[in-house]
């Protein structure tokens, strides 16, 4: 079986216990997805924002920098790197270990990481820039852009030969629905359906070029009616290949031009260029059976340009801590950093509101292994803390977040003006596992004033 960027069954089983956020997102089902959200909902997740936010205490951050720093000690990682910021000022920046076994080479504030399914919440501000231009509607179906998806087909259960019956799809998925994982489109990350596995074997994720991805992602059938359920899909992605459509520049060119150089972030982008090679990580996984953290050879893991099959706005990006920090400044301040505007604060507000039904509860990521928590929420490329008391969460309510499959992580809170930012490279291949994430905002959030 292969898996992310089709390596091998034990690396792409790594991927899903790396991809688990902090905050236990994801799989639901449901009924039907609801209208867009009003202004009222959106006034009122982000009401409690305007309560001022508790401070740090000195003995807090004490706490949690030896507690990312016990990670390394422990020998559970290599190297992390983590950076709590709030209101606009770096509370916390600590970083230890080593990126690489040769070179014995020290975490610095320029080592590029792997940022994988980080990459997800940037292509979901390349959307929204593009939608409030005018290019396109929520409400409009994707089959607009992409006349590929006019014949989809859905699994119905199986035929009593065994073979998978498919029926017609009700309706193409719409704009929204894609930009929500509720358009019904598999992934090939986990499951044995007809469409996950189609995934899989046909090594659609590693496809040569935007436009082969999208004939042979139109060639798979949806998990789902369109709007009837949420599973993590390969729809973002497909909101790259949107982006090309809608602005006639190639996906990475959009990204730089109207991201990436605005922003003030140089070292992010789809491969790592020759004269900066040395500062990208090396990669970790479990040996299956020592246990012990060795490099994970994989050429597809190397993100040389040679190497990038096409720009995946689902998981391509390589970037810093720095140059990370400044995007998530950025959705902080609702849309703007450094006198840059890149979208309306409503835009952003609109980006963490919840677009799920009512009573569907997600949990990892939408590969139906029951972990389900209360309280989670998802809105346009990015998980949202819906109520964070019922889901026992320490964060406000309203945070969204969202991680990688190399065990990157983060999360915004509004109500807190935070923002906490995790940076590490290691799959767990079925080894020990890090708890990173549920760690860290323990951490973050005992820190606080009471």
């Amino acid at each position: 079986m292969t898996g992310l960027f089709g390596m091998n069954r034990n690396i792409g089983c790594s991927l899903l216990a790396a991809l688990a956020l902090t905050l236990g997102a994801c799989d639901g089902g449901g009924t039907q997805a609801p209208p867009a959200p009003t202004a009222e909902a959106v006034a009122t997740q982000t009401q409690a924002a305007v309560t001022e936010p508790a401070k740090f205490t000195p003995e807090g951050i004490a706490a949690l920098e030896a507690r990312m720093g016990q990670f390394v000690t422990d020998g559970q990682l290599y190297a992390i790197h983590t950076r709590l910021v709030q209101n606009g000022e770096i509370v916390s920046d600590f970083k230890t270990g080593i990126v690489g076994l040769e070179a014995q080479k020290p975490v610095a504030e320029d080592t590029i990481y792997r940022i994988y399914s980080m990459t997800k919440p940037v292509t979901g501000v390349a959307m929204m820039m593009l939608w409030e231009e005018g290019k396109f509607s929520l409400d409009d179906p994707v089959t607009k852009y992409i006349p590929e998806f006019e014949s989809l087909r859905v699994l119905d259960g199986t035929n009593a030969d065994g073979t998978p019956k498919l029926v017609d799809a009700n309706r193409a998925p719409t704009m929204r629905e894609v930009m929500s994982h509720t358009a019904g489109f598999a992934y090939g990350l986990a499951g044995t359906d007809p469409a996950n596995t189609a995934f899989r074997e046909r090594q659609i994720l590693r496809a040569p070029d935007m436009q082969t991805f999208i004939e042979q992602v139109a060639d798979v059938p949806l998990l789902f009616q369109p709007g009837e359920a949420w599973a993590y899909s390969a729809s973002v992605d497909i909101q790259g290949y949107l982006v090309e459509k809608l602005s006639g520049q190639s996906f990475g060119a959009f990204l730089d031009a109207r991201i990436f150089t605005p922003l003030g972030m140089p070292d992010t982008g789809f491969y790592v260029p020759e004269e900066d090679y040395d500062r990208l990580s090396e990669i970790y996984g479990y040996h299956p059976e020592t246990g012990q953290l060795v490099p994970v050879p994989y050429p597809q893991l190397q993100f040389r340009k040679e190497t990038i099959a096409f720009e995946s706005g689902g998981g391509g990006l390589v970037s810093t801590m720095n140059d990370y920090s400044r995007f998530t400044q950025m959705l902080l301040n609702e849309g703007t950093l450094d006198g840059v505007r890149l979208l309306k604060s409503e835009t952003v507000q609109l980006m963490r509101t919840n677009v799920l039904p009512e009573g569907v509860l997600l949990s990892s990521l939408g590969q139906n292994r029951g972990e389900t928590r209360e309280g989670i929420g998802f809105g346009l490329d990015l998980g949202l803390l819906t109520d964070a008391d019922a889901g026992g969460f320490p964060h406000g309510t309203g945070s969204y977040f969202w991680g990688g499959a190399a065990g990157t992580w983060f999360w915004v809170d509004p109500v807190n003006d935070l923002y906490f930012i995790g940076l590490i490279q290691l799959f767990d291949q079925g080894g020990e596992k890090v708890e990173t994430r549920d760690i860290s905002a323990g951490y973050v959030y005992g820190a606080l004033e009471q």
